[in-house]
């Protein structure tokens, strides 16, 4: 046995199973931590600038690999609160992050001493998870604890505070002797799933619906082969995205009411029986559930028994692990193919097809200032299959699911349920840091990024190289837009007349200044003739320099981008292509 202080005993417990990076801001009540952190050593720390931008930073970590799962430090009081954010949004997509605070000593935490606050009450609503550490032996054992609730049955962001002198007691620790907790993970059965391959089977027009479950349990290998063996199209949840590449035969486009494909909502109109594995039947994918669910009947596979019926009652229900669930799925559908037992679905994939090939939105204008649906339709010609598109909320992140495309699973980071404005930054810089070789894009409107824009430092100071596109139009646009059904436009302007930059022309925030002042590169576009050329540069500049790169372009300052109230009635307020020309990076062309 060996005589430590229990702060040092929770870094090795951290080391053991498997962190080794950090993100953070040091303060009175957690520098026992820092210290170990210190001494002990093999976990690597990027200092945020608010702590909140660290706790989206440490989800960024965690979405960006299997099995990674980001850390996230603060002192007490304001520190713990302002990451309420942040484990709210982990929370909501079933990301787990482990939250740390600091806490006043054990004897003054009931008498209002300073920066002490019950951060344990006031994040249980959004943790899996959340302690007060009262004892030094037990600290170990709550880092042991907190990883197990992270990793087992449906994933989620615990914290662990630690008061003052709890960190510094000494206690006797052998990390030698330590071994992770087994994980719990419930399993489909044969059973079950025969019974679910049979309602598939007296389907005319089955549908698979991929949630963010299949890549949490990094399944998304066995999703797109059970779906090329029972030939059954593929839609991709928002938080499913790049489950299976967007040019694959069998992925036939989202629904929903927002980040959706018109070809998309048109196919699950035409499906009689629908797969859910890994989702939740999210209200901006379903509409109301009336005319998701009329004639059509439904399997839901979720990892979290209190998931299903949440939203509606399936015909059929199987609490599982994805990975898991699509294992005995492959392993029943393989028999079922070699006793013939499996239908043929080519004609029913055509019908999807075709509506893939014809129902296009229009995305080439030549306008200036510049339509959104231009920058997307540039965006996809100038950047890769490779790329990892990182968004959060707002019309640019609902354009940008409708015209961008996604190849692989985890190139699509996108907060899906809280969509905090501010999120982007930060949770690209965690990207970056968990994989310096991945290509990150990033993409905001002027307001999301303007949240949380000091975090451009982090970037700059720690090397963390990635493209930012921001789509200006100096509104909150989507306010805008949801405004209308009030007939006001109020309160949602952001343009001024910048007395430091009059070339601006009323569009508010220099941008170009601001990023540059935190140590970042920066350009700004007017014209669509530009938008190529200035994507490109950015990448020899994230490459020469190895800082975030900002690439503003000035948009219209009014745009309404597809959505509506129903899956059957989303309003289009732009033109639909008409020929190829139309929309030149569509997915599937229309000529």
């Amino acid at each position: 046995m060996s005589k430590m202080r229990a702060i040092e005993a929770a870094v090795l417990v951290m080391r053991r199973e498997g962190v080794d990076t950090a993100f953070g801001i040091p303060g009175a009540a957690i520098n026992p931590l820092y210290s170990a952190l210190k001494k002990v050593g093999g976990i690597d720390h990027v200092l945020a600038r608010h702590v909140e931008g660290a706790s989206h930073m440490a989800e960024g970590y965690t979405r960006t690999k299997a099995g990674n799962i980001g850390v996230c430090i603060g002192t007490s009081g304001p520190a713990g609160t302002d990451m309420v954010t942040g484990l709210y949004s982990a929370s909501a997509d079933s990301i787990p992050i482990l939250c740390i605070t600091g806490q006043a000593p054990r004897a003054r935490m009931h008498k209002e001493d300073f920066q002490a606050v019950d951060i344990t009450s006031i994040v249980k609503p959004v943790t899996k998870w959340a302690t007060t550490v009262l004892e030094p032996g037990q600290v170990p054992y709550a880092f042991q604890k907190a990883f197990y609730e992270m990793r087992s049955g449906r994933p989620g962001p615990v914290l662990i505070d630690l008061p003052f002198d709890v960190q510094m007691a000494e206690i006797e620790f052998d990390i030698d002797a330590y071994q992770p907790l087994p994980l719990a993970k419930p399993t489909a059965t044969r059973v079950q799933v025969e019974k679910a391959l049979a309602l598939l089977d007296q389907a005319e027009r089955p549908l698979l619906v991929a949630g963010g479950g299949i890549i949490n349990a990094d399944a998304s290998d066995l999703l797109v082969e059970f779906a090329e063996l029972t030939g059954i199209p593929v839609i991709p949840t928002l938080m499913g995205w790049g489950t299976i590449p967007d040019d694959h035969p069998l992925m036939v486009g989202m629904v929903g009411l927002q980040t959706s494909h018109r070809y998309g909502n048109a196919t699950m109109l035409k499906s009689d029986v629908v797969l859910g594995i890994g989702n939740r039947w999210a209200n901006r994918h379903t509409g109301s559930v009336d005319v998701y669910t009329e004639g059509r009947k439904f399997i839901h596979v979720d990892i979290e028994g209190t998931q299903i019926g949440r939203v509606f009652t399936p015909d059929l229900g199987i609490v599982s692990d994805a990975a898991a669930a699509l294992t005995v799925f492959l392993e029943v559908a393989r028999e079922w193919q070699a006793a013939g037992k499996l239908k043929n679905r080519s004609a029913w994939l055509q019908d999807c097809q075709q509506r893939k090939a014809s129902l296009q939105r229009k995305t080439h204008f030549d306008n200036v200032p510049v339509k959104p649906q231009r920058v997307y339709e540039e965006m996809n010609q100038v950047f890769g299959k490779d790329t990892c598109y990182v968004s959060t909320i707002g019309l640019s992140q609902i354009a940008g699911a409708q015209f961008l495309h996604v190849y692989k699973p985890r190139h699509w980071i996108n907060c899906g349920q809280a969509g905090p404005l501010g999120w982007t930054i930060p949770a690209a810089l965690g990207v970056v840091k968990a994989d310096p070789n991945r290509k990150v894009v990033a993409l905001s409107g002027d307001y999301d990024f303007q949240f949380m824009i000091e975090e451009l430092a982090v970037g700059a100071q720690f090397k963390l190289p990635y493209i930012h596109v921001v789509v200006n139009n100096s509104y909150l646009g989507l306010i805008r837009q949801a405004q209308r059904g009030f007939e006001m436009d109020y309160c949602v302007q952001l343009s001024f007349d910048n007395l430091n930059a009059p070339e601006l022309n009323g569009y508010g925030v220099d941008h170009v200044a601001v990023a540059e002042g935190l140590g970042c590169k920066a350009l700004r576009v007017f014209e669509p003739s530009e938008i190529a050329p200035a994507l490109r540069k950015a990448e020899e500049l994230i490459e020469e320099f190895k800082v975030p790169v900002i690439v503003e372009i000035i948009l219209e300052r009014v745009t309404n981008i597809s959505m509506g109230t129903e899956i059957n009635a989303v309003n289009e307020f732009e033109d639909l292509a008409l020929v190829g020309n139309d929309a030149p990076t569509a997915i599937s062309l229309l000529d």
